[in-house]
């Protein structure tokens, strides 16, 4: 098909950076989007009272244009009763355009609004799609600083969307309207050279076209950088605000280290990234500027210089002159509105290529492959999970280095109620194990055969605590109403965060204000919250005073037929749970004999001799 000829990425290595689509499939694209989006029927009905607003702004401005004729008419006879009575006339049509003028500014910044919502929404609702987030991050640039996407690009290309659109629209009734006037202008200019007298059909017409033509001819030329270097500008402010961002986040770590001068040198490196960018687009926007400020100036004088033959010959009055001026500054306006707005039109066209790329890597996460070498997954049989022959690879491309591990036991079956636990072999990556259960990682070979999702809860080795209330986070992701208030009390004087129950609605930056123990601890109350069928941690204890991990392996004791997959060591899980011990052996020592880890007497010796030889 030809769409999907058109949709093939463009690749820097292995890069993705984004798509080579047409214009048109873009815009497709985004009418797509807006025509399924609940605010359809708002920005069709604004887009409606817009058209009406600009035809009846256009048929006053017509009104306007022919004024002139009477008005420096009178003024040629010197008439002052005609003079005040225009001067009247002129004060009711400057007065209704006006009005249309607020009117018509209204309607603008409210389709602009809802456009924005429209893209916004729509773009966050494809962004968290399940998984789509975290596949688009591992393919290439596309996936970087998705939040420069989300926000200032679909801000740019909602608000210069509506500008431009009825900019576009305003030009175009006016020069409908304007051009039978000019034409019918022409008609009366009569030209007399060597004693011949003739006419030329739309003299006028024919001047302002080819006027506003050279001049769109020339901006084309001179500015077609500005689309690239725009799409580099944004690219690079928001490598930028991530590089300000994420030093924010991590000052304490930095001051305590001594590493703001390093920090200091990479930030200088973006923000001259940023200002190299932005001095090329000056340079472009200058030699633009020769174009558009030159035309410019020259329209004050090139209508009545196109006009002054028929009018030194007595073919027009000074008031129909006058008409004539006006009607081809309108003409000439309309025409060189894409001359007028051609740097605009560069940063939209650049916004839109971001957005429709961003969007499309979106939509093909679905559909795409995300790793070589697949696992299969499977639905377990009722209260059970099966690994058959499980190896998982460290491999996200044909051309990465092969490496990863293997479940030593074979076959694994874990029953409903288990404790288990995992240990590894040294250098092996244990949390790719975590990201196989949950459905993340496909690289490696064997079937994984799961209970329903929804049976599981994934404790990860870093703890997520969203922005909001405190109640949100200990929720999280249920919503707030899916637990009573007693419930959410007991558990927080479970987890030993009862004495923030009276800030349980308190909204704040709790990620910050919460130590790495408490974060752990909301996520032990959610998961009391939750009584899930099955647990699986990841090292989640890893960190941890041995009293707090004591404390913590007693509350998942207490938890009645619960399934548990510890990956991780921990004695304090061994000493509570007393789980069946699974080894993680990494492929490269397969010929190698190893021991298997069993639950004995010696397991907390064997878990102390292998702290040092844990890494991730």
């Amino acid at each position: 098909m030809a769409v999907e000829a058109q949709a093939k990425p463009n690749m820097q290595g292995n890069e993705q950076v984004g798509y080579d689509f047409s214009l048109f499939f873009r815009l497709r694209m985004m009418f797509s989007a807006f025509w399924n989006s609940p605010v359809r029927i708002k920005i069709i009905s604004l887009t409606v009272a817009l058209f009406v607003i600009i035809l009846v702004t256009a048929y006053v401005q017509v009104l306007l244009n022919s004024w002139n004729a009477p008005f420096y008419d009178s003024l040629a006879r010197r008439d002052i009763s005609a003079f005040f009575h225009q001067l009247g006339v002129f004060g009711i049509i400057a007065g209704s355009l006006l009005v249309l003028n607020v009117i018509q500014a209204w309607l603008n910044q409210m389709t602009a609004l809802y456009m924005r919502e429209g893209l916004a929404r729509d773009l966050v609702n494809q962004w968290l799609q399940a998984k789509r987030a975290l596949r688009l991050a591992s393919s290439g640039l596309i996936g970087v600083n998705p939040d420069q996407r989300l926000h200032e690009d679909a801000r740019n290309l909602a608000e210069s969307t509506t500008g431009l659109a009825i900019g576009l629209v305003q030009a175009t009734i006016l020069l409908l309207s304007f051009i039978g006037v000019l034409w019918e202008l022409s008609s009366g200019m009569v030209f007399h050279f060597k004693g011949a007298s003739f006419s030329i059909p739309g003299y006028m017409v024919w001047a302002a076209i080819l006027y506003a033509g050279s001049a769109s001819f020339l901006s084309q030329f001179v500015g077609r950088r500005l689309v690239r270097l725009n799409a580099d500008r944004y690219s690079k402010e928001a490598e930028l605000r991530f590089a300000l961002m994420h030093a924010n986040e991590h000052m304490p770590a930095i001051t305590i280290a001594g590493g703001e001068e390093n920090e200091r040198r990479r930030i200088n490196l973006d923000i001259s990234a940023v200002l190299a960018v932005i001095r090329q687009l000056a340079i472009a926007n200058t030699n633009l500027t020769w174009v558009s400020a030159g035309y410019g100036w020259l329209v004050l004088i090139i209508p009545i210089l196109v006009a002054a033959p028929a009018y030194f010959s007595g073919g027009l009055t000074f008031g129909q002159l006058m008409v004539a001026v006006g009607a081809f500054n309108q003409v000439n306006s309309a025409l060189r509105w894409y001359v007028a707005n051609f740097g605009p039109i560069a940063e939209w066209r650049a916004t839109l290529m971001r957005v429709t790329d961003f969007r499309q890597a979106l939509t093909e996460m679905d559909d795409k492959t995300p790793m070589p070498h697949t696992l299969v997954f499977d639905r377990a049989a009722p209260g059970t999970m099966v690994w058959t022959d499980l190896e998982v690879s460290t491999k996200t491309n044909d051309e990465a280095t092969e490496n990863g591990f293997r479940i030593s036991e074979g076959t694994i079956t874990i029953n409903a109620g288990e404790h288990i636990m995992i240990n590894g072999d040294h250098g092996v990556n244990r949390r790719l194990l975590f990201e196989v259960l949950a459905h993340q990682w496909y690289s490696g070979a064997g079937t994984v055969s799961l209970p329903p999702m929804e049976d599981m809860l994934f404790v990860p080795h870093t703890p997520y605590v969203p922005t909001g209330t405190l109640r949100e986070a200990i929720c999280f992701p249920d919503d707030t109403d899916a637990y009573d208030d007693a419930a959410v009390d007991a558990v927080m004087d479970k987890v030993g965060l009862g004495r923030l129950k009276s800030r349980l609605d308190t909204q704040a930056r709790w990620d910050r204000l919460l130590d790495t123990e408490e974060q752990k601890a909301v996520g032990f109350a959610h998961l009391l919250l939750a009584k899930p069928k099955w647990i699986i941690l990841d090292d989640a204890f890893e960190g941890l005073e041995a009293e707090v991990q004591a404390a913590a392996c007693a509350m998942l004791a207490d938890l009645a037929d619960v399934t548990m997959i510890y990956i991780g060591r921990s004695d304090a899980y061994v000493h509570a749970l007393s789980p069946r011990v699974l080894h993680m052996q990494a492929l490269a020592l397969q010929e190698q004999s190893t021991a298997i880890d069993t639950p004995s007497e010696s397991a907390d010796a064997d878990l102390k001799n292998e702290k040092k030889a844990n890494t991730r």
